[in-house]
């Protein structure tokens, strides 16, 4: 079942538009093999109460459209999904200039040098915010959701009433996550993909790529190429008749793939070897090579 991806994107970095009620969203421009044209920024509400979530990298030119977007307005909430350096770090400077406080779930979970080297190891929320727990302002309400897997200190957010859900990079449009060990935990994204199917949500607001219109089919899509690619990865393994690392498998398993993204594929594949090591259907020999069970 191919994942029907949607790369139809034609909002210019810095302009702002109205994506669903009550919503704006601005892009900023920080385009990459990884953040497709660049770092969603979106706005919740209007007047005296607008949310800000994932003000994205220090980029002067999205913090002066951001500020644009809202003049005559205040902002009165900064939320932040996970602590990748994508989304979080334009956090201090949107706060210096608002005022307004910043709400994500915690600092980010992993040290650099551990595997935290994405991490933006900087911020540090000023309310911690817990799965379920809401915040709002007038006209809107969010409520957490945790999501762990592409980061451990991942949040969606539902905007309450609407059938609405912030996606953020749990689930994106254009391209599947990646899921990076430590911080990333492949078991506990699929755990987290079972949970956003089963919410129903209409419409799903990604933190890269336009918006998901129809996520029910997005979604089972997503949830059946997780489970073929495992499959693929226990088959690789099992085929190799001798230890290799998750790098080695990356071939077999992915095909030919865009030079700038096979480190990231070797990094998601051995999240699939983790979980399966869990679940007794591979062990490790040594360091970092692998043979099944």
């Amino acid at each position: 079942m191919g994942i029907p991806f949607r790369r139809d994107d034609a909002l210019a970095p810095g302009a702002a538009e109205d994506t669903a009620p009550g919503v704006r969203r601005v892009l900023c421009p920080n385009p990459s093999a990884f953040t497709f044209r660049g770092t969603n920024t979106y706005l919740i509400g209007h007047g005296r109460s607008v949310a800000v979530l994932d003000p994205g990298p220090e980029d002067a030119a999205h913090l002066a459209a951001i500020l644009a977007a809202t003049r005559g307005e205040t902002v009165t909430h900064i939320l932040v999904s996970h602590t990748h350096r994508d989304h979080s770090p334009g956090a201090t400077a949107l706060a210096a200039a608002t005022g307004a406080p910043t709400y994500a779930y915690g600092p980010h979970l992993t040290p650099p040098g551990e595997g935290g080297e994405g991490g933006d190891h900087a911020f540090r929320p000023d309310r911690r915010l817990a799965d379920g727990e809401a915040v709002e302002g007038e006209g809107w309400r969010l409520t957490a959701v945790h999501t762990p897997g592409h980061c451990g200190n991942h949040l969606c957010f539902a905007l309450e009433g609407t059938g609405t859900l912030f996606s953020a990079d749990h689930v994106m449009s254009w391209s599947t996550s990646v899921v990076s060990p430590p911080d990333g935990d492949m078991a506990a994204y699929m755990r987290s993909l079972e949970r956003v199917r089963e919410r129903e949500d209409g419409l799903l607001l990604p933190g890269h790529g336009p918006p998901i219109v129809e996520p029910r089919p997005f979604l089972a899509a997503l949830t059946a190429h997780r489970q073929e690619r495992e499959a693929l990865v226990a088959d690789a393994l099992k085929r190799a008749g001798r230890p290799v690392t998750a790098a080695e498998l990356v071939p077999p398993v992915y095909g030919e793939l865009d030079p700038r993204l096979v480190a990231a594929a070797g990094r998601s594949l051995l999240a699939h070897l983790i979980k399966l090591e869990a679940e007794g259907a591979a062990k490790r020999e040594g360091g970092e090579a692998w043979l099944p069970v």
